[in-house]
């Protein structure tokens, strides 16, 4: 689908100057942050990106839970309070609302992060889960007005990952068992989540 395509139904979304939430989803690797902040950028200061990926749970708290190697599942983030900030955003208020950013080089959450300023009409939501239909996920599909579905060849999906493996300082057989044991067992639940998308967006590569 074309940029201009794409940038037009944005810009439907909010004709009437009212708040909307846009979600970008899709599995590891599809280039969901690029995307979003590319899209944000056609739109201007009336846009805004707010990663899912800010709402990992920390480190510490998911050895505690047992659940460091398996950092990206569904169970390690804090979905209520993600939640809790989607309906913030959709109240609509007069202040600067704060999200946190993900700060992938330390893999830490980085809180007050991300301000979304009042004037921002579109606030474009990006993460893999956006569209899960599990009872902790599922209600997240109804904050959003509107959900788009990134798809990408798994080869190049897998190619970026052990890529961000790498940069991340893996070495490469730590890379791959990464990719193999957390990514793709995660692009696997969520493939099917498309369904629950409005639109969906085949991607070269």
């Amino acid at each position: 689908m074309e940029i201009n395509v794409l940038v037009e139904r944005m810009q439907a979304l909010i004709a009437d100057g009212e708040r909307r939430l846009l979600g970008i989803a899709g599995p590891p690797g599809s280039a969901k942050s690029t995307i979003a902040r590319g899209l944000a950028d056609a739109m201007g200061p009336r846009a805004a990106v707010v990663p899912m990926d800010g709402f990992h749970l920390a480190n510490e708290e998911l050895v505690r839970l047992g659940r460091r190697e398996r950092k990206g599942a569904p169970d390690t983030f804090d979905v209520p309070g993600f939640k809790a900030l989607l309906d913030r955003l959709r109240e609509d208020g007069p202040e600067i609302i704060y999200a946190p950013r993900f700060d992938r080089p330390t893999e830490t959450a980085v809180a007050g992060a991300i301000p979304i300023d009042p004037e921002a009409r579109l606030v474009i939501v990006e993460g893999n889960y956006l569209l899960l239909d599990r009872p902790d996920w599922g209600d997240i599909r109804s904050r959003l007005d509107e959900a788009w579905f990134l798809q990408l060849s798994d080869e190049t999906r897998r190619s970026r990952l052990l890529a961000r493996r790498a940069r991340a300082g893996d070495s490469a057989d730590d890379a791959r068992a990464w990719v193999d044991q957390v990514d793709e067992p995660n692009a696997r639940i969520i493939a099917p989540t498309a369904a629950r998308a409005d639109v969906v967006i085949r991607l070269e590569g």
